[in-house]
């Protein structure tokens, strides 16, 4: 099966619009195909403004409605005391809320956006996804992360390069409780920090400090930037650590 077979099977679906590549370029591949794809962004505090931002960016030029979902994630105890399997909960819940939303709609089918690269072994969420049958078509028709990418820049996708970027909870150490605070001042840094110029890094809770995750090739502007760093992340966090492990 390809995505054309796919959606002729499939002519009505709703799409969880991460704003990421993968959801990215389903959305393209159904519109194209001539499908009605139901756009849906389910917006909670584990998401950063620019994702949301990005998502209504696509809809835009491709000419789609995007429907935002509201959901208090941290209502969800079992997302909110971070056990190994917290993904799990999250998206029995973010998914449970998106196929109400669709149902309502009168879309019939859920899809989502786990390309052939992302193992089952590794990634509770996708259990959940199973449990309530929604469909990953990317993964369905055997396209990983490398051609959903080259698929997306052959489209003139601006998402085809985006980084890949796990949600702000996964900054939290497993088993420490999130808060809304501690999630604010994740986004917070890591927003400053893409101002300042970095990319494909993550800021991360250790011992309620922060710990900056930089690729290789960007330690040297850390080192540069090292007192515009202290005095912003400074405000948020007791103190600012530098991980000499290079973000692989």
């Amino acid at each position: 099966m390809d995505l054309t077979d796919f959606f002729i099977e499939n002519p009505k679906v709703a799409l969880g619009l991460s704003g990421g590549v993968d959801s990215a370029y389903l959305l393209y591949a159904g519109k194209k195909g001539g499908a009605d794809v139901g756009a849906f962004f389910i917006k909670t505090m584990f998401q950063p403004a620019f994702e949301l931002e990005d998502a209504r960016r696509l809809c835009q030029e491709l000419g789609v409605e995007l429907h935002v979902v509201e959901e208090d994630i941290l209502s969800q105890e079992m997302v909110r005391i971070n056990p190994p399997d917290r993904c799990y909960w999250c998206k029995q819940k973010l998914f449970s809320a998106l196929k109400k939303a669709a149902a309502a709609l009168g879309y019939p089918v859920v899809i989502d956006g786990t390309n052939a690269s992302d193992s089952a072994e590794d990634r509770p969420g996708m259990r959940a996804l199973g449990e309530l049958s929604v469909r990953s078509p990317l993964r369905e028709c055997g396209l990983t992360k490398d051609q959903v990418r080259a698929l997306s820049k052959e489209a003139g996708l601006f998402t085809w390069n985006k980084p890949a970027y796990a949600c702000l909870a996964t900054r939290i150490p497993t088993g420490r409780w999130i808060s809304p605070e501690e999630l604010s001042k994740v986004e917070q840094a890591e927003t400053f920090l893409s101002g300042l110029g970095f990319a494909d890094f993550r800021v991360r809770v250790f011992h309620g400090s922060a710990r900056i995750q930089v690729r290789e090739e960007q330690f040297d502007m850390a080192l540069e930037k090292r007192r515009d760093i202290l005095a912003r992340l400074g405000e948020l966090f007791p103190a600012v650590l530098l991980d000499l492990q290079p973000r692989g």
